[in-house]
Order: structure tokens, then C-alpha cells, then sequence
């Protein structure tokens, strides 16, 4: 890739991120008081959050693995439902991972 490309590339998606975040700010607030659009902003995150980790528990480049990282998703799932501390979550899902590694 050459750098005029690159440079175009980059400009395009600042520009890009640019008018959606301006879109996300033009919405009218009738919009955004509705209870439905309320919910659904409420749980996006969550569902980006946990489609993230999915991703990277799971893939290596193109390919799926289950290795020692879903191990360690796993015991961090089991902390949460025993309503561990978060530092508990991950130091326990951290250990479980690199013990299995070894």
C-alpha cells in the first residue's frame, strides 16, 4: 500500500467516525426518551463487550481454538455467579489459564 493510500484511507475513516459520531448527536430527544431506544442503548455495550471476548477467547487468526483461554472465561463465569470480588474474577480466570498452559 502505498502512502497516498494509506494517508487517503485515514482521512476517509477520521472523516467517517467524524459524521457518526455528528449523526449520533443530531438524534431528536423524543428519540432518545423513547423507553424501547433506552433499553436497547442500555445493553449494546454489554453485547459488544461480551461479543469482544467471545472473539478473542475463541479465534487464533481465522481458525477457532478452544485452548486454555476458554478454561479461563469459564472460571471467571463460575467467580461471577459465586459473586466474587472483580480483582477474585480475574486473578482467578488469570491463573486458571497460564496453570493449563503450562
Amino acid at each position: 500500500m502505498s502512502a497516498a493510500a494509506l494517508w487517503t484511507a485515514v482521512v476517509a475513516g477520521s472523516l467517517g467516525c467524524y459524521l457518526v459520531k455528528l449523526a449520533g448527536l443530531s438524534v431528536p430527544d423524543r428519540v432518545l426518551e423513547d423507553p424501547r431506544v433506552r433499553r436497547v442503548a442500555a445493553m449494546l455495550p454489554v453485547a459488544l463487550l461480551a461479543a469482544l471476548v467471545a472473539v478473542q477467547t475463541v479465534a487464533d487468526g481465522t481458525r477457532l481454538v478452544l485452548d486454555a483461554r476458554l478454561a479461563g472465561v469459564g472460571v471467571a463465569v463460575l467467580a461471577v455467579a459465586l459473586r466474587a470480588p472483580f480483582l477474585v474474577v480475574v486473578l482467578a480466570a488469570m491463573l486458571s489459564t497460564a496453570l493449563l498452559r503450562l
